[in-house]
């Protein structure tokens, strides 16, 4: 193995064990969070002897590297949070042990999001250790509630804007480097996303005439909350294609084989037709053209025998650029017809704007990419979750979301799921990135 790269192996299981749950913070306080930004200053002199630091807040921490030059200037982002997990989900190891074997670090946030911040402040630090200056100022951004959709990177923002900072280029977590993108597409492609989907909480509420179980008159406010879900089917909204969707149909045409060539052509030149193919797939292909909806939590009754007077349902949607909050929960209600269910918004925003893939922020990008990962084809897409990054989008043309790291599926189904990891390899690869990036639009 690599020495260089075990070291940031071993930098990264430092800050893996630090448990920054965000959604435990009102039990854990801040000192976690005080602990990991105080291993960064640590682990990482150079970057807090020469960048300007300042906290926003108590979980935002921004930090300046002046530039030589008067160019807008580059931000990177990240956040030190992750979400919870324990042990007796099923991981193999302790979730929080940032144990290393011989090719990965295992850990909850190795890949969302400790992993990315750490190859940026490898990058820094290494560049610092060669005597560069960029002649654009660049700032980092890191936030200690993304994961509870929490206001830290929003503050960072907002203090960036009031004082009259328009960055070049924003790039935060997203995509990755995978193999296989699509059916029929070969090699690895670098997932590069320029917006993202709006998201929104609702809950359904319906109130009912409580009573005895063994005599129940007209519908239970249960049965008014499940009719409402049940009419909330995958046709509540039509497709729309993202311009993002077809820029990246016709960039893995070139990587296709056979007929797929020639059907991705097709389809990356029609937005309505991609949207009626995607939707009749279902599954990620139609989540990437329309709105979706998914039921994640319920409430209601207290016993076997009683009816409840109250039931409750807390719906997820993900919305696809062109659609709003406004007008999401206006088809919303049409869909669910009964005056007797109440939608309540608990946390919405809308979908970002999408960044331009042919312009030169992009460009930079993907050609830091191909200096680290060769061969990973560099392509636009849409992200489907939500990030920090979508604050920067009301005043910032250009926002990108891409992690410098090798992911699999495997890998990437351990985010927010269990036995999350990270390869040892990619962590070298993911700081030779942001060093081709800096060095060349920051010089």
């Amino acid at each position: 193995m690599d020495d260089d790269a075990l070291e940031i192996a071993r930098r990264l299981a430092r800050l893996v064990r630090i448990p920054t749950v965000s959604a435990e913070l009102d039990e854990r306080g801040l000192a976690p969070f005080d602990e990991a930004l105080e291993l960064l200053a640590e682990m990482y002199p150079r970057t807090h002897a020469t960048l300007e630091r300042e906290m926003i807040g108590d979980l935002g921490v921004l930090y300046r590297w002046p530039g030589s030059g008067d160019g807008d200037p580059i931000v990177l982002m990240a956040h030190y949070d992750v979400v919870p997990a324990d042990e007796a989900d099923g991981w193999t190891r302790d979730p929080f042990s940032g144990e290393i074997d011989d090719a990965f670090v295992h850990g909850r946030g190795a890949l969302d999001d400790k992993g990315p911040l750490i190859v940026i402040l490898e990058a820094i630090e290494y560049l610092l250790r060669a005597d560069f200056q960029p002649t654009r100022d660049v700032y980092l951004s890191f936030g200690g509630n993304e994961e509870t959709f929490g206001d830290a990177a929003r503050a960072i923002s907002d203090a960036l804007r009031d004082r009259g900072v328009v960055p070049w280029l924003v790039l935060d977590e997203g995509g990755a480097i995978v193999d296989a993108p699509l059916p029929f597409v070969s090699g690895r492609a670098a997932m590069i996303g320029v917006g993202e989907k709006g998201i929104v909480s609702l809950r359904l509420d319906a109130q009912g005439d409580g009573g005895h179980a063994s005599a129940p008159q007209g519908p239970s406010a249960i049965d008014r909350i499940a009719r409402a879900v049940a009419r909330l089917d995958v046709s509540t909204f039509p497709p729309r294609t993202p311009s993002a969707i077809t820029r990246m149909l016709g960039v893995f045409s070139e990587r296709a084989s056979g007929p797929a060539r020639l059907v991705l052509r097709l389809l990356s030149r029609s937005r309505l037709l991609t949207g009626r193919v995607s939707a009749m797939l279902g599954g990620e292909p139609a989540a990437l053209v329309r709105t979706t909806i998914a039921a994640t939590m319920q409430d209601g009754g207290s016993a076997v025998n009683v009816l409840p007077a109250r039931a409750s349902a807390v719906l997820n949607l993900r919305l696809i650029p062109g659609e709003t909050v406004q007008t999401a929960v206006r088809r919303i209600r049409r869909r669910i017809r009964d005056p007797k269910v109440g939608i309540e918004v608990l946390e919405a925003s809308d979908p970002s704007p999408q960044s331009d893939p042919s312009g030169e922020p992009f460009a930079a990008v993907a050609r830091a990419v191909r200096r680290a990962f060769p061969d990973a084809l560099p392509a636009p897409y849409l992200m489907m979750q939500a990030s920090d990054a979508r604050h920067f989008h009301r005043f910032s043309p250009d926002v990108l979301r891409f992690a410098p790291l090798e992911m699999s599926a495997a890998q990437r189904a351990g985010i927010h799921g269990v036995d999350e990891r990270v390869e040892i390899a990619s962590l070298a690869r993911g700081r030779d990135f942001h060093v081709a990036l800096l060095s060349e639009q920051a010089s």
